[in-house]
């Protein structure tokens, strides 16, 4: 009989990129429109909020938000885990 492992923590308490967003006075409104993907406000709440986000949709806030402040923010100073490949 196969073992199951612990089901992952869907919410991980509000993250890094929360904090850098309120320090610069960037909106959500801000960075989803600076997005050259298709980057929703709900995804950009979740990733802020720190509900768990895949690799890909942390990719995307990233680049947006890199784009939103001219900077260049690492995923890790953004998020404090790694989302699912």
């Amino acid at each position: 009989m196969p073992q199951f492992s612990e089901p992952l923590n869907v919410e991980l308490g509000v993250q890094p990129i929360d904090g850098i967003m309120n320090q610069l006075k960037v909106d959500n409104a801000q960075v989803v429109k600076s997005s050259t993907e298709q980057l929703s406000f709900k995804m950009l709440k979740k990733a802020r909020e720190g509900r768990r986000l895949n690799r890909k949709i942390q990719l995307k806030v990233w680049r947006a938000l890199n784009i939103t402040t001219a900077k260049n923010y690492k995923v890790e100073e953004l998020f404090n885990y790694s989302g699912k490949l």
